[in-house]
């Protein structure tokens, strides 16, 4: 059975329909391309808040759930803020491993603050706003989803 995925695009300017929202249709298709079916997409605004309460929504229909934009420093930037505080248990790897494949392509990417934890039965990924960065650290990571959707749903082998 295919895993189900949801996406939210955080950004000001998407939301209100001042800018194209290039991430967000770029992760659904390596998302469709690997086999998940993506059953919810939005945007919203770098709002706290909102991304939370859009996170809260999305986990309880999606087993994995991407977020693209609001990951860096600026006074704007709540995504990793908005996702501490709906995740059961943060994932530090996941996050550590995407900033460290970052950094063999740009300088900046430590600059990222992006998190992956767990509620309930689902994952919740921040990813990068810019596409590509988005893709490479999604890419990065997909092997492990499955694995960690098996384990939260308590199917372990030894």
């Amino acid at each position: 059975m295919p895993i189900t995925a949801a996406i939210l695009t955080i950004s000001d300017s998407t939301h209100r329909g001042e800018r194209e929202d290039t991430s967000g249709p770029a992760i659904l298709k390596l998302l469709q391309e690997k086999g998940f079916t993506v059953i919810s997409r939005d945007a919203s605004p770098d709002d706290q808040g909102r991304i939370s309460a859009t996170l809260i929504q999305m986990s309880e229909l999606a087993q994995f759930v991407v977020t693209t934009g609001g990951t860096g420093i600026s006074p704007r930037d709540v995504t990793p803020e908005a996702t501490a505080a709906v995740c059961e248990k943060q994932l530090p790897g996941i996050a550590e491993m995407m900033r460290a494949e970052g950094l063999k392509q740009t300088k900046f990417a430590p600059l990222s603050r992006s998190i992956c934890g767990t509620r309930g039965k689902s994952l919740i990924l921040n990813l990068p706003g810019n596409p590509k960065g988005a893709l490479e650290s999604l890419s990065l990571v997909l092997p492990l989803v499955s694995h960690a959707l098996d384990l939260l749903n308590n199917k372990t082998s030894h």
